[in-house]
């Protein structure tokens, strides 16, 4: 029992590094598609390509629309908490704000996952686990804190606040999704209600204007295929498995990936504070992670 338990935590980890590593990515190629084209326009036929692809496939593996009460109501706060708000701030701000900033924000979420678990549902975490959360905490404080002193946008700064704390609300959500089957269709479902939600107001306040190009093309569809729906897929799978603040301190590898995918893409600085705090995030992921092996 304790060598299935040990192999369900590497299946576990193993997906949470590619949730985590897709995820970053996302930052970077919504920082191109932001400069050539406007966000919330362009986020909202991105989830429209994204959920009627995750549809299409999933009623070709014989998946049904037909939600329980718990699914339909995770599928639109998560739609609209996640896709709407989230995403689709953190695509306004990084009209402003580095992709590497705006990950390292994100990668807050998992305290306020905790907080949130603990006083809404009660949630429980053995010792190890909370010192690997404060160790990401403080990892993720020392990027932030050495992004900050070289000046940045504020108000883009909270934005991606109020989008982490409405992504906050999407994970503890997710517990009503990921249970009862048809997981590929809540995905596409979810994808659909962020179209709509913010297909109005990029009518109201933007104009369609678009600079095409090939680096446009690739980071958009590279955005709706593996942020979009591989990503999402993945994250309902973790949640489901190993419950909203275990699968959320997969976040704090964030600032390590967003961080080197952005010096790579689009040459944004990566210092040795950088460094030093990513390392201090990995061990705090270890640490959570092992908690939950249960003892021999």
């Amino acid at each position: 029992m304790g060598a299935e338990r040990e192999q369900m935590d590497i299946r576990a980890i193993l997906a949470g590094l590619t949730f985590a590593l897709i995820w970053s990515s996302a930052f970077s190629s919504a920082r191109i598609i932001v400069a050539e084209a406007p966000p919330m326009l362009s986020l909202s036929l991105r989830f429209f390509l994204s959920g009627l692809l995750g549809v299409i496939i999933a009623r070709g593996l014989g998946q049904s629309w037909m939600l329980t009460r718990d699914q339909w109501k995770a599928t639109l706060v998560f739609g609209i908490c996640q896709n709407a708000l989230y995403l689709g701030l953190n695509f306004i701000a990084m009209q402003t704000v580095e992709a590497s900033l705006a990950s390292i924000i994100a990668s807050t979420m998992p305290l306020l996952v905790a907080l949130a678990g603990w006083l809404i549902f009660r949630d429980r975490l053995p010792p190890l686990g909370v010192i690997g959360l404060c160790a990401g905490i403080i990892g993720v404080g020392l990027i932030m804190g050495a992004r900050l002193q070289g000046g940045t946008d504020l108000f883009g700064v909270a934005l991606c606040l109020i989008g982490v704390c409405a992504l906050t609300t999407a994970t503890l959500m997710v517990r009503g999704a990921s249970s009862g089957g048809n997981l590929l269709m809540i995905v596409g479902l979810q994808m659909l209600v962020g179209a709509a939600a913010l297909l109005v107001p990029g009518l109201m306040f933007e104009t369609w204007d678009v600079t095409w190009s090939p680096r446009l093309t690739a980071a958009f569809a590279y955005t709706t295929i593996f942020p979009g729906l591989v990503a999402t897929f993945i994250w309902f799978w973790l949640v489901g498995r190993i419950g909203a603040v275990k699968a959320a301190t997969f976040h704090f590898l964030n600032p390590f990936f967003g961080v080197a995918i952005a010096a790579i893409l689009l040459g944004e600085s990566l210092g040795a504070v950088d460094i030093f705090g990513v390392a201090i995030i990995t061990i705090g992921i270890f640490m959570v992670q092992r908690s939950r092996i249960a003892p021999r």
